[in-house]
């Protein structure tokens, strides 16, 4: 019987991307790994809610405690080596990592964007403001993207897109929910899925898939 990978998800708020890779454990969707542990940087994020009523080891390691970024990166690693994990997902994580974060978990850290990356991303670019800006532009099709982790803000290689189309009518909360629905809750599970069936490999900025 194959080992599954263990998968950290961390979050800030109210979790629902962590609510779509729960249900995808639980239907068998993403089978390959097992969520180990949801580590917050909030004590108050709804996200640790979720992850008690299913069962899962919850953390919180509050970045208001500690004096700068590489001291809170530290202690998130410390977290994390400790429980031997494999997979980090960033879902709704409002905190930017240092490069040695980065580098310790390369092309092991998966993060969600609502919008099809190069559009609407990078610095500024989180929540809310990413679907304002899209309908500002005028764009016919957003959708969101699951991708690795780099130094570079939503730089990092692309895994899965998946688009989806602007409504007349749409405003930035509507949007924003039917692109959760109908590309973030399942590109993400799907990604986390290749990921720990060890059928992901990167060349440069292309991540290939290997059947």
């Amino acid at each position: 019987m194959d080992v599954k990978k263990n998968i950290a998800v961390l979050v800030s708020g109210g979790g629902t991307n962590l609510q779509a890779l729960i249900d995808a454990e639980k239907d068998d969707r993403l089978k390959s790994g097992k969520i180990k542990l949801v580590l917050s940087s909030s004590p108050d994020a709804y996200a640790l809610t979720r992850a008690n009523d299913n069962g899962i080891e919850t953390c919180v390691a509050d970045k208001k405690k500690y004096p700068g970024r590489s001291e809170y990166c530290t202690a998130l690693l410390n977290e994390l080596d400790s429980r031997s994990i494999d997979l980090i997902i960033l879902a709704g994580f409002m905190y930017i990592l240092d490069s040695e974060f980065i580098n310790r978990y390369k092309n092991a850290i998966i993060n969600i964007h609502p919008a099809l990356i190069p559009s609407f991303c990078g610095d500024g670019f989180y929540g809310i403001r990413v679907h304002e800006a899209a309908l500002n532009y005028g764009v016919k099709l957003t959708g969101a993207t699951a991708h690795f982790v780099t130094e570079v803000t939503d730089g990092g290689p692309i895994i899965l897109q998946k688009a989806v189309e602007i409504k007349e009518g749409d405003t930035p909360q509507i949007l924003q929910r039917r692109v959760m629905e109908q590309a973030e809750w399942q590109i993400l599970p799907l990604a986390a899925e290749l990921f720990c069936a060890g059928k992901l490999s990167v060349e440069g900025r292309t991540v290939k898939i290997s059947e």
